[in-house]
């Protein structure tokens, strides 16, 4: 066996640049990281062939003292931490002092760096291959700028690995972005071949903060968040959070943040999944910038060099604070929050083709997603250009007067023949007034209901224009949260099992099991431990009796192991209550009266996560008189 021997320090950084550097990206998620510990509020970032020939990153921090600058290219040398204590509460981006020496083991490297009150600024040269620094006198305004040039020119095999130009440089970009999201104080610029990509200023008020996130996530997301901002036990979680509505095909929005660090986490992730399990359609991706705030010492940010994973102290309580957080915010989405990001949204398309509509020149200012106040032109605006039915029909004619009695959800609506009858009427939470028929200027979200398409669309009129309105999936919503609101109010009921149900498991499954037969007890779920590797089930959901109860209790262990609690009993009988909500919910080809029409539209306005049904699809959709128009050819 070959004897044991010390690595040349060249060999030791190229090893650790295997772990630090990836890729052109890596490289300046790290000096960029760097910039923004240096207190620069302004970060500029230039790259050529994306980022394989060069990456330059200037900012206006601190800068580095001559003296420290041969010390800064070595590994484990950093200004940022010095005691064990500091690693236990790191408040900085970087800590580990190895970039920056992993970086000069892989490319041609050229530091310049200037101090306040320093009358010159230094400048210090690294190659890969000797690693000796060559410290010379420069021309440089307080600050620094790091140069990489030839990225890998030394390990061929691991440039063999980059991808194409185009590629390379989206990764650069994305990091970019992450680096703009997590800090609104400071200014970053990105150049790609001499070519400016994104030049953001500082964003200190509301509507800058705005314009950034509309400029790097796109305004459809902004006109289409919901802001949150939400504290407890120590905890802040503030951000913005999109609309089921808008929904992507692939996780490409989420942006997820603790203490100004981008992080991805599977206990994170699953936290916003729960929150979002029955308002998305199939496999749909909600999309979110979000902010976690908490004390610097109840989270590891020493897991990985790249810094991108962490490690809670309290997990379960950073998993019930993010989803409770998320999962209130959706539940307070009612139609005019869905109604003010179409008319947004509708307003953007109409500037950006003819400008027609009032109030949505600019972009900005004309919709503000942050107070929910966007600019709606009224029905007395419009009314020359829309001609005949361009004013909303009289209220007095569509008021409560003609509704009909309360919907009881869990018996009545469960109607198929084509002569039963169908009842809606306006939740007890939220009743309608009587008294305001007649002078009353307000208008509900959803407008008023003028006739049925088909027998399957609501068609509703507004000030801003059409709202068509899917009956069916819109009841199905309605009594969907109804029967969850009644199951909530009583306790989950168990049934015995005539047979008990013996389930082969792990030992740490069965120690799990006994540990936690209290929680599950409140699922409804009675099991004892009845030998090392055996479970005995004696007691299942009432609800679930049907269910694959095997699987059911698998899936819970499992549910406990990674993430401390379990939601499946719940999702399962919710599940089940949408497929009930499905088959009791009114069908297609009933005709409905203009009264019954109306209850079910003021029915959508004060109920939960009413903009889509059980299964994620959309329940309403907004055409604006702009869009009308614009079909007609009208004001041409």
């Amino acid at each position: 066996m070959p004897s044991i021997r010390l690595l040349s320090p060249r060999l030791a950084n190229q090893i650790a640049a295997g772990e630090v550097v990836e890729r052109p990206a890596s490289v300046v998620k790290e000096l960029v990281e760097n910039a923004l510990d240096a207190g620069g509020d302004r970060v500029e970032v230039e790259v050529e062939q994306g980022g394989v020939k060069l990456i330059r990153v200037r900012d206006n921090g601190c800068g580095i003292a001559e003296s420290d600058l041969p010390l800064a290219l070595s590994r484990h040398a950093t200004s940022k931490i010095a005691s064990l204590d500091d690693l236990e509460s790191v408040a900085s981006l970087g800590f580990r002092g190895e970039a920056l020496a992993s970086i000069s083991s892989v490319s041609r490297l050229a530091l310049t760096s200037k101090t306040e009150g320093c009358e010159a600024a230094s400048k210090v040269e690294v190659e890969g291959r000797e690693m000796d620094a060559r410290i010379s006198p420069a021309a440089h305004p307080v600050g620094t700028t790091v140069e990489v040039r030839d990225l890998f020119f030394n390990t061929p095999a691991r440039r063999k690995f980059l991808r194409t130009e185009k590629t390379e440089f989206n990764h650069v970009e994305e990091c970019v972005r992450r680096q703009a999201l997590s800090r609104f104080d400071a200014g970053f610029t990105l150049r790609h071949n001499q070519r400016v990509v994104h030049n953001l200023r500082p964003a200190d008020s509301v509507l800058d903060k705005e314009r950034r996130i509309a400029a790097l996530c796109g305004q459809k997301f902004i006109d289409s968040a919901v802001v949150i901002d939400a504290e407890a036990t120590g905890l802040r979680l503030w951000g913005w959070v999109a609309l089921p509505t808008f929904s992507r095909s692939q996780a490409d929005l989420q942006y997820f943040f603790v203490n100004g660090r981008v992080i991805r986490d599977r206990l994170v992730a699953h936290a916003v999944r729960q929150a979002y399990r029955d308002v998305l359609y199939n496999n749909r991706h909600p999309a979110f910038v979000l902010y976690l705030e908490v004390d610097p010492a109840t989270v590891d940010v020493n897991v990985h060099p790249t810094k991108h994973e962490v490690r809670f102290r309290d997990g379960r309580l950073v998993h019930d604070f993010i989803f409770r957080t998320l999962h209130k915010a959706l539940a307070d989405v009612r139609p005019d929050d869905h109604f003010r990001g179409a008319v947004a949204q509708s307003f953007g398309r109409e500037t950006a083709g003819q400008g027609e509509v009032a109030g949505a020149g600019s972009g900005y200012g004309s919709q503000q997603p942050w107070n929910g106040q966007p600019t709606i032109p009224s029905a007395g605006e419009h009314a020359p250009a829309s001609g005949f039915g361009g004013q909303p029909a009289p209220q007095q004619e569509w008021r409560a007067s003609d509704q009909m009695a309360f919907y009881n959800s869990l018996g009545g609506g469960g109607v198929s023949g084509p002569q039963e009858s169908v009842s809606f009427g306006a939740t007890a939470a939220a009743p309608l007034d009587q008294s305001s028929g007649e002078g009353s200027n307000e208008e509900p979200p959803l407008g008023y209901a003028i006739a049925q398409l088909h027998g399957i669309y609501v068609l509703a009129q507004s000030s801003a224009g059409m709202i068509v309105v899917d009956m069916h999936a819109a009841h199905e919503r309605i009594t969907y949260e109804r029967m969850k609101r009644a199951l909530a109010e009583q306790d989950l009921k168990s049934q015995p099992l005539l047979v008990p149900l013996s389930l082969a498991v792990s030992q740490k499954e069965a120690a799990l099991a006994e540990t936690h037969g209290d929680n599950l007890q409140q699922l409804g779920l009675q099991i004892e431990r009845i030998g090392p590797e055996t479970l005995a089930i004696r007691q299942v959901p009432a609800l679930l009796r049907g269910a694959d109860t095997e699987q059911l209790v698998r899936d819970v262990l499992s549910d406990l192991i990674e993430h401390g609690q379990s939601d499946r009993v719940e999702a399962v009988t919710h599940e089940l209550l949408g497929t009930m909500a499905c088959h009791g919910s009114v069908r297609a080809n009933r005709q409905l009266t203009v009264p019954e029409m109306n209850s079910l539209l003021r029915d959508m306005e004060a109920t939960e996560r009413s903009g889509q049904c059980n299964h994620g699809r959309p329940t309403w959709t907004l055409v604006t008189l702009g869009e009308l128009d614009k079909l007609f050819l009208r004001g041409r």
